[in-house]
């Protein structure tokens, strides 16, 4: 009888993680459909896309769509690189400033701490578009609209990141840690640096991941302040595809959007394993 039992229960066992992974497998397909079908129409022609929104057949017309890409007005790998070097910027500095600021509310115990944390918490709640106006009027009076330092740099403050990572530094990093680190002559950027830091790689690739995209795709910020085509990021160029006064090539437009995913794509494969490290060490220590 108690054999049986243990058959039982391993049947039950077997039972529920068939049901979990098909139900895995059913949203891991729900999830990459539409990116299917972005790639399949960026080969397709615009009469195909118009019959036939939907498809997971590739058609033959990808050179087509790309060289009518690469022959309007603008450049699109001057949008690329633009975009690439706006993103990739602001998720370093965004990330590495918002723990550091973490860092300082967490370690450090000095008077208007919490008031400090607390007009973070208040920011948070300002919808970055109500600012929009009067940062336009500062950023058009030192004469630097058309810069891609004006789309890098307001990316240090980021108070939703900073709450973010003083949340996971809290239980994460010991403060008998960086009081060791101290007493061995440590210093303290080389305490944040070589011990804080790694710690918080799992939040800190999470956070750059969501960040790179944000950044990636952002259209509203670069739209209000570039007006120069050398300037353009590739957002700007996708919308300019579908202001067409004669005919939207909506094959060129998936092309164009294929070429945006491709980047968030690489980061996410290139960062993921920092996370599932994270999610390992911490069950680990539960």
């Amino acid at each position: 009888m108690t054999g049986e039992r243990h058959i039982s229960k391993g049947r039950g066992h077997y039972g529920k993680i068939t049901i979990i992974l098909i139900i895995c497998i059913i949203l891991a397909i729900l999830s990459l459909f539409p990116f299917v079908v972005m790639f399949v129409n960026s080969t397709r022609s615009t009469t195909q896309i118009q019959q036939h929104a939907v498809s997971v057949i590739p058609s033959v017309y990808m050179m087509k769509n790309l060289g009518i890409l690469l022959g309007k007005s603008f450049n699109p790998a001057v949008g690329f690189i633009n975009s690439l070097i706006v993103s990739v910027c602001v998720t370093a500095l965004a990330t590495y400033f918002s723990t550091l600021t973490a860092y300082g509310i967490v370690i450090y115990d000095w008077k208007l701490r919490d008031a400090f944390f607390g007009f973070i918490l208040a920011i948070m709640m300002i919808p970055a578009q109500i600012t929009m106006i009067g940062f336009y009027q500062m950023v058009y009076k030192i004469h630097m609209t058309n810069h891609l330092a004006m789309l890098i740099l307001p990316a240090i403050a980021s108070p939703s990141m900073v709450f973010f990572m003083r949340q996971y530094m809290k239980p994460a990093l010991s403060i008998e840690i960086v009081q060791s680190a101290r007493i061995d002559g440590a210093g303290e950027f080389y305490t944040f640096n070589k011990i804080a830091l790694p710690i918080m790689k799992p939040a800190i690739a999470t956070q750059a991941i969501f960040t790179f995209v944000s950044s990636w795709n952002n259209l509203f910020t670069p739209l209000v302040l570039l007006t120069d085509q050398k300037k353009y990021t590739l957002p700007i160029m996708i919308s300019l595809l579908r202001g067409d006064i004669y005919k939207t090539e909506y094959g060129a437009v998936y092309m164009g959007l294929t070429l945006t995913a491709l980047p968030l794509i690489a980061v996410y494969l290139i960062l993921s394993r920092y996370i599932i490290a994270g999610v390992a060490l911490g069950s680990v220590k539960g």
